[in-house]
């Protein structure tokens, strides 16, 4: 095992719970659940599988995360943020392994690509490539707080790049995907007019990888089209120019 601990955020998560231990099981140390008093099984199946959920209420992602980073008994020099629909590839582990023991000192952090399945589908056009920090030095990093797009931001020191991916893998259905993106479109409407009418505490560059950096002055770029229309091209954008078709229904969708 790595010197790595593995924090995982919960809530009524048991369609994934099992997988998301085994998979880190695989690579970590530590595993840490913070669970936001689930009503189904996800603490059950976590205690099975002796695994303890802390619980604490929930605010919002980087609350709970950072909450979290301050209060759980962390004995690693790595922290991996996971969600619950995720998983490591073998190839990625493989990777941690060889990296992480020969790294020079002032490297803190490691974004990694995020590939997307969908209905158990991979998706491999349309999409935007995801980029992000997932691994970290646990005293040099905190989560950014925002309504949306949350990034882990390292306060000192060099982001390394690993090549192989992790991926998002969520098992529900349709009608659970719709919800939970309103909901994120809701969030992502008051990020972007925090964003457009510069209502944020500080306006400083959050040191969260080049890709990270990328997206958000893109987001800056797509504030200033015009409203209705932006949507449109963006969608046209994906699954026209970027090819999103040749992924089925499961593209379309």
């Amino acid at each position: 095992m790595q010197d790595i601990s593995v924090i995982i955020l919960t809530y009524n998560e048991e369609i994934h719970i099992e997988r998301c231990l085994n998979n880190a099981r695989m690579f970590a140390k530590e595993i840490f659940i913070v669970d936001s008093y689930s009503t189904d099984r996800t603490t059950e199946i976590a205690g099975r599988m002796g695994e303890k959920a802390f619980q604490h209420p929930w605010e919002n992602y980087s609350k709970q995360f950072n909450w979290a980073l301050q209060n759980l008994s962390i004995r690693t020099e790595w922290v991996w943020r996971m969600d619950a629909d995720e998983y490591l590839s073998g190839e990625l582990i493989d990777e941690l392994q060889a990296k992480l023991p020969i790294l020079p000192g002032n490297v803190n952090a490691f974004t990694a690509p995020c590939l997307r399945i969908f209905l158990g589908k991979y998706i491999k056009h349309g999409i935007i490539p995801l980029i992000l920090l997932r691994l970290f030095k646990v005293k040099y990093a905190v989560c950014e707080n925002r309504f949306m797009d949350e990034h882990i931001q390292l306060t000192e020191g060099v982001i390394g790049e690993l090549q192989h991916p992790f991926y998002d893998d969520n098992l529900n259905g349709l009608t659970w995907w719709t919800d939970k993106h309103n909901g994120y479109a809701t969030r992502e409407a008051i990020d972007l007019l925090i964003t457009e009418y510069d209502l944020l505490e500080q306006n400083t560059v959050v040191n969260s990888g080049a890709h990270a950096s990328a997206v958000r002055k893109k987001k800056l770029k797509y504030i200033r089209m015009p409203l209705f229309w932006r949507a449109f091209l963006f969608f046209v954008y994906r699954y026209i120019f970027r090819l999103g078709f040749l992924d089925g229904k499961e593209g379309f969708l």
